[in-house]
């Protein structure tokens, strides 16, 4: 156990120390390895190698680039309007618009900062016209923003399938329901925050007719489009996530063509902003590997099995305990590197507990969720903050997105008490 509290604090003081993510991983494996065998650097060409020739993290680079062409394809602003007439009648207006266009783009982007980025472009002009309360409408967007990396196609869980081994496919199949059932919480939440505050916002006024309204509901139909062919290839086993991935982008040229959005500077733009992302993403991963290889040869996974053994702690208690850890790492790291630092030595505990990993696919998701719109380093919150026209201050966003971290807590008592949730859907298909 004390091993494991100094690699914690190691890793917790070199990113506080202004080191990169990957570098912060990579000081921290050599420390495992120096205080243990000494065999990593005859190691790492290998780890290096193997981690990048795995086919399956082909599908990190592919699944990045279809967020960004859809990003810049046009989809979101006919999604948005589509969405728009149907939602308006609720307490709280299009706030729940926001929810509801970020689940749908998160069905095909894979990325938050995507979702996060290509939805707020959209809303922020249409709800600041509107006089909407500008804290809400910034915390919808970020948490609405997270959804991105629960509801399949998700670049994290290719990640921790690779570090853990588990199936992406039935990690896949399993956050669709937890994904919606999330938007769901996250809508109930804007409806009572609006009753409370006294802000309802409902669009009053005639609604459009029944025939706009469903002419409107075309706008949403190419992302329905690339969700079931990626969705739909895994599902019918047709492909595996990897060749999915490419099916969809095949389809997000196809939606860019059709809305003459498909250009020589907009497939630059989207090409090479995936470089770059997929670089940070890789290195971080390649450096994970390298962690959890030195830390298996401590042996501490095992250990901590047996600590929490000894203590006599229930499996639920247990559980508890992961979500304020991660709640507390979730404050001061990143949302990637909290996931990517951990799961080689706390998965193999949880399912010595009998919890499926899958189900813990799905926990570790959310609990990544939570992190990205937590003060002070959650990413969303600064990507929302930067497509704020007049800037102010970034407490804005910070009051504006606590009403959804409630709602995610509540959601993480469901996941708990009723794993279910994430494991139905998936036993169903694949059995």
């Amino acid at each position: 156990m004390a091993m494991g509290l100094l690699f914690t604090g190691a890793i917790m003081v070199f990113l506080m120390a202004g080191l990169h993510v990957a570098t912060a991983i990579f000081f921290t494996a050599y420390l495992a390895d120096w205080l243990d065998m000494g065999v990593l650097p005859s190691m790492v060409g290998n780890l290096t190698w193997n981690t990048m020739n795995e086919f399956l993290l082909v599908a990190i680079p592919l699944f990045i680039l279809l967020g960004e062409l859809l990003s810049r394809s046009g989809v979101a602003e006919l999604m948005y309007k589509g969405l728009s007439v149907w939602l308006r009648w609720l307490p709280g207006g299009l706030l729940h618009t926001n929810i509801v266009a970020s689940a749908l783009f998160a069905a095909t982007s894979g990325s938050t900062v995507a979702t996060a980025a290509t939805i707020g472009t959209v809303a922020q002009p249409t709800m600041a016209k509107l006089g909407y309360n500008e804290r809400m409408v910034l915390g919808s967007i970020a948490a609405g923003g997270t959804l991105g990396i629960l509801i399949p196609p998700s670049i994290n869980m290719i990640v921790y399938g690779a570090l853990t081994d588990v199936s992406v496919g039935r990690l896949f199949i399993a956050g669709i329901i937890p994904g919606l059932a999330l938007a769901i919480t996250m809508s109930a939440i804007i409806v009572v925050v609006s009753l409370i505050w006294g802000d309802n916002h409902r669009e009053d006024g005639p609604l459009p007719s029944l025939v706009l309204r469903l002419r409107m509901l075309v706008g949403l139909l190419p992302v329905l489009f690339v969700f079931a062919m990626v969705m739909g290839s895994i599902y019918a086993g047709l492909a595996t996530p990897t060749e999915a991935a490419a099916v969809g982008i095949v389809g997000a040229l196809m939606i860019a063509a059709s809305n003459r959005t498909l250009t020589v500077a907009m497939l630059h733009e989207a090409f090479l902003s995936s470089v770059r992302t997929t670089a940070m993403v890789m290195l971080v991963l390649t450096t994970a590997f390298v962690l959890n290889f030195s830390l298996s040869l401590t042996g501490l996974p095992q250990q901590l099995s047996e600590y929490i053994r000894d203590l006599n702690w229930s499996a639920t208690t247990t559980i508890w305990v992961l979500v304020l850890f991660y709640l507390l790492l979730g404050i001061f790291i990143e949302a990637m590197a909290m996931m990517v630092t951990t799961v080689g030595i706390v998965t193999p505990l949880v399912v010595s507990l009998g919890f499926d990993p899958v189900w813990f696919g799905i926990f570790i998701t959310v609990m990544m969720e939570l992190a990205i719109i937590s003060p002070p380093v959650g990413l969303n919150l600064y990507v929302v903050q930067n497509l704020r026209p007049i800037k102010g201050s970034i407490n804005d966003v910070f009051i504006g997105v606590l009403p959804f971290v409630v709602a995610m807590l509540i959601f993480v008592a469901l996941l708990i008490e009723f794993p279910g949730i994430a494991l139905w859907l998936p036993n169903q298909v694949f059995n």
